[in-house]
């Protein structure tokens, strides 16, 4: 730590900090420590984060498959998933227990959707200059007289088939006893369009929709 710049000191403190409490947490309930799996799923998603800084830097994108593997770890849900898979118990020694990379299918498929939706939105959507690409700018530098509307037919394609994948792999996990982990990952994935739902004024109502009830007591 004491090589980083001070601006970096309080995050990376900070991060070390949750990773411990998380890892004491799960050694405490469940009587393991994963702290050297949480430790290696953050330098993947920093790695996968590198990875993007020098596509966009250089202007030279990659190609779709390559965007899609790369983005599938910096969206985030293999570190989220990771840390959720620990929470609830698994990977320990038990009889019942599971390894994580039995989850990996299911992972891939809630990932891909999250990123999927993701590019789907617009600079517009999100405020955003248009320079981080995405994998329908891949696309349809991959695939040369591709239109927009072209691109985005193939991504929906794409995540309605990841779907299908998605619901396989959750019920393979419930009869591994998994089901706790696998509900919380298909849970993620749901909400992803809810996420995504942006109207012409750039908010969500579908999802505040949702939210109201909630929050608020309108009897």
């Amino acid at each position: 730590m004491d090589t980083l710049p001070d601006y970096m000191k309080i995050g990376y403190k900070a991060l070390l900090d949750t990773m411990n409490e998380i890892g004491y947490r799960v050694y405490k309930k469940h009587g393991y420590n994963p702290i050297d799996t949480l430790k290696t799923v953050w330098v993947t998603l920093f790695n996968a984060f590198l990875v993007e800084a020098e596509w966009f830097a250089s202007g030279d994108l990659p190609t779709a498959n390559e965007y899609l593997e790369n983005g599938k770890l910096s969206s985030g849900v293999h570190t989220v998933l990771v840390h959720i898979f620990f929470l609830l118990g698994f990977g320990g020694t038990s009889g019942n227990a599971i390894h994580f990379n039995d989850t990996s299918g299911l992972i891939s498929s809630v990932a891909t959707i999250l990123r999927l939706w993701d590019d789907l939105g617009s600079a517009r959507d999100e405020h955003q200059e248009g320079n981080d690409g995405s994998y329908r700018d891949c696309y349809i530098k991959e695939h040369g007289g591709s239109s927009v509307d072209m691109a985005r037919i193939c991504i929906l394609d794409m995540i309605a088939s990841e779907w299908k994948r998605l619901n396989k792999e959750y019920f393979r996990l419930n009869q591994l006893s998994a089901s706790s982990f696998a509900k919380a990952a298909l849970n993620i994935a749901r909400m992803v369009p809810l996420m995504y739902s942006y109207d012409e004024n750039q908010q969500l109502p579908l999802l505040e929709e949702y939210i109201k009830p909630i929050l608020f007591d309108e009897t």
